[in-house]
């Protein structure tokens, strides 16, 4: 410790020490270590020349190495033998290649709706997919990575307001889906003011309706509506019995006793006749056009209810009418009928209205569950490990890693379902647990880290973000890391942002598999602005170490520039305290703005060049 006075100046630490070798330097440094060999990166996203990009990421000694290609147009034009060259390539080197599928929409959503036209239509894409790369490996299963949704918006989340215990949260917006058709609509948080309100008067507050809150009204509202509508009509119905029940009894008296070929003659010569007749069409047009809507909106309510508890009251309900109508077929008792039905009908309120997680999890499950078996079948114990990727803040499958975990369990037993099927039903006949087995192996997920960090946007801290990658340690089989500061995937190295790489990881170690599993770095943006490689940088943010096993690390590989013993030897190694500074300020270390004697010339020999 140098003094002057009042003022001191500590030692300067300098760089790696081989006295000190397990020691961190650089900023970049994650805190997690790992290997070399399993820190991989990403191809260029835009061509179809994938051959060349994999060839330069050899070149630079990479062993993990992911093909992604995110257009399907673009991936469509890769030809099946380059993904059998990618394989070769792949021997030659000793690398280890994992596939990014191009983005296809899997839940069959479109910007025109909904089908299951459009649904199949991405499994078979898929399939496609799956089957191409297949080519790349013929000795381990290959990772895929499947973006869960490519154009979906999602429900964003933001910490319990006020504070509270570390990791809650609360929606303040969701996208809902209009089950019908398709269409997407935003929901969010908002306050309303009532007249009359205690809390108005006292505290000029409003009340504050959740987005959950929200969607549950939109459900009711709709509902209620459409049957009130139905009363509506019925009540049409009712006033024509009313009013012309005398006429419409006497029309069907006379027009039964009347020979068919005589009718239109009676109708024609006497008008109280014609007036019930018509009154008595009037009032069949209104109660067909009842039936058609009643038939309609119980289809509904069948389809979206919440439950099979709602599945067997609406059973009751169906099993009433019928007994009704046949019981009193005239115009007031199916008048009647139909107004216990619309009464019966209140007591559910179908999900119409679902929020485009649970509308996606339904449809894109069976995308998955159908492409992970097409894969079983056709290579069984080499099939490809089918890994569904968390998105970003903003889209959907990306607030909550609880939202993922369902995806991939139905994913699965979709899987499972299908799997024990006999053959001749298209499944492959296997037991439940060898079935389960099978799924485990083929279904998992690609936790994209930097994915999840832009949750801090919307204020979640890193303790949060280990949280919910706890929630998923069980389903990762594949890892993308991506640095960024939270507020967009900026695809910097890991080391450069504010992800926080070592607790995530660690949270995933627990589970006994994390050192072993391929880390991806998406680093695009970095080589897009910066021009160079990002693995250097990756290898230094990570600790991995430059040999296989023991020292020295990457991060440390700025102190190899000096040694130790420069200059007058060991006892007065005048080369190290030009280096990190002596206790004076008769020389500061040259990286703090000190002059080194002889700096013209050599290093190593303490004098200029002669």
């Amino acid at each position: 410790m140098a003094k002057r006075g009042s003022y001191s100046l500590g030692e300067y630490q300098g760089s790696y020490s081989s006295l000190d070798p397990n020691k961190a330097y650089g900023t970049d440094f994650t805190g997690y270590r790992t290997k070399a060999s399993l820190m991989g990166a990403s191809t260029r996203p835009d061509t179809a020349n994938q051959i060349q990009e994999v060839n330069q990421l050899l070149n630079q000694g990479m062993v993990p190495i992911e093909v992604g290609v995110l257009k399907p147009e673009a991936f469509d034009q890769i030809p099946k033998e380059h993904f059998k060259e990618l394989n070769r390539m792949s021997k030659l080197t000793g690398s280890k290649l994992s596939i990014h599928a191009p983005l296809i929409e899997t839940s069959g959503i479109t910007e025109q709706g909904w089908s299951e036209a459009n649904r199949e239509l991405a499994e078979r894409q898929l399939k496609e997919v799956v089957d191409k790369s297949y080519n790349v490996s013929d000795k381990e299963r290959v990772p895929i990575t499947i973006h869960p949704s490519s154009m979906l918006a999602g429900s964003e989340w933001v910490p319990t307001e006020g504070g509270g215990e570390e990791g809650k949260k609360e929606r303040e917006k969701i996208i809902a889906v209009d089950q019908e058709t398709g269409k997407q609509v935003p929901i969010e948080r908002e306050t309303k003011y009532y007249p009359g309100s205690e809390k108005l008067e006292k505290e000029e507050k409003g009340e504050k309706f959740d987005p959950e809150r929200k969607l549950r009204s939109q459900n009711f509202s709709e509902w209620d509506n459409n049957l009130n509508q139905l009363f509506f009509n019925k009540d049409r119905v009712d006033e024509i019995i009313k009013k012309q029940g005398p006429h419409i009894q006497k029309a069907l008296e006379v027009l039964r006793e009347t020979p068919e070929k005589d009718r239109q003659m009676v109708l024609k010569e006497r008008g109280d006749i014609k007036q019930g007749y018509e009154a008595l069409q009037s009032a069949e047009t209104y109660l067909d056009d009842l039936q058609n809507q009643l038939a309609s909106n119980f289809n509904r309510a069948w389809k979206y209810c919440k439950n099979d508890e709602e599945k067997e009251r609406l059973k009751e309900f169906s099993k009433k009418f019928r007994e009704n109508i046949e019981g009193d077929p005239s115009l007031k008792g199916q008048s009647q009928a139909i107004q216990n039905f619309l009464f019966d009908l209140k007591k559910v309120v179908p999900q119409k209205y679902v929020t485009v997680e649970d509308f996606a999890k339904q449809h894109s499950s069976k995308t998955f569950g159908n492409v992970a078996l097409n894969a079983y079948k056709k290579y069984g114990e080499k099939a490809p490990m089918i890994n569904i990727e968390n998105m970003y803040t903003g889209m959907a499958f990306s607030g909550s890693m609880d939202d993922m975990n369902e995806l991939i369990k139905e994913s699965k037993q979709q899987f499972v379902k299908n799997a024990m099927k006999p053959k001749n039903q298209g499944g492959l006949g296997l037991k439940e647990d060898k079935a389960k087995k099978a799924a485990d192996d083929v279904i998992g997920m690609t936790l994209d880290m930097g994915h999840l960090n832009i949750a801090k946007k919307k204020g979640f801290s890193d303790k949060y973000l280990s949280e919910e990658a706890k929630k998923v340690a069980d389903q990762v089989k594949h890892v993308h890391m991506a640095d960024n500061f939270g507020y967009s995937d900026s695809h910097l190295p890991p080391g450069m942002g504010n992800v926080p790489n070592k607790e995530i990881l660690e949270e995933l170690e627990k589970k006994g598999k994390t050192k072993e599993l391929r880390k991806i770095v998406e680093a695009g943006g970095f080589v897009q602005n910066f021009g160079v490689s990002p693995h250097p940088y990756s290898l230094e943010g990570m600790g991995a170490p430059f040999y296989q096993e023991g020292e020295p690390y990457w991060n440390q590989a700025v102190g190899f520039q000096q040694g130790y013993g420069e200059g007058f030897g060991q006892m007065l190694p005048s080369g190290h305290f030009e280096t990190y500074g002596i206790p004076s300020f008769s020389n500061l270390p040259s990286e703090l703005g000190g002059q080194r004697m002889g700096a013209g010339g050599s290093r190593v020999s303490g004098k200029p060049m002669e």
